[in-house]
């Protein structure tokens, strides 16, 4: 018994994305999401905006999520007001309802970079170490960490 793999064209970026690839719904979607998003904190005040975000749209009902449950007590009270929000919007007109989740958005932190730095007398002792070894990879390595202490002019 033999297995056959089929064979699949290529197929350009530019199909796969627009509306009759596979992916296009995909992107239809997460346009609609950015567009609701958009139109929701437009009309949001200030101190609020920014902590929700459009989750999602599934059979009518459509997901925003808040980073704290202040916030998500806030929106609760102000469910009727964002519906009629939404349904400014000509592709939410359906929106029959909204379901509100809590989830902590933790903002993106750069590594905290550990400035090393090596003493003129630990470089000595580096190069002195890498003139009595007869290995020559180890001796390169030596050098070169040697070569990372500041210069003494």
């Amino acid at each position: 018994m033999s297995i056959k793999a089929k064979r699949f064209r290529a197929q350009s970026m530019h199909h796969l994305i627009d509306g009759s690839g596979e992916l296009g719904s995909v992107v239809r979607m997460a346009k609609l999401l950015e567009r609701a998003q958009q139109h929701l904190r437009a009309g949001l005040p200030a101190e609020v905006a920014e902590h929700v975000y459009v989750g999602g749209y599934r059979e009518g009902g459509l997901t925003l999520i808040t980073d704290g449950a202040v916030w998500l007590t806030w929106l609760r009270y102000e469910r009727q007001r964002l519906l009629m929000l939404l349904r400014q919007l000509p592709e939410f007109e359906a929106v029959l309802s909204l379901d509100f989740k809590v989830r902590p958005v933790r903002p993106l932190q750069a590594p905290v970079s550990q400035a090393r730095t090596l003493s003129p007398e630990a470089a000595h002792h580096l190069k002195v170490c890498a003139d009595d070894t007869t290995d020559p990879k180890l001796k390169k390595a030596l050098a070169r960490l040697a070569s990372h202490a500041p210069d003494d002019t």
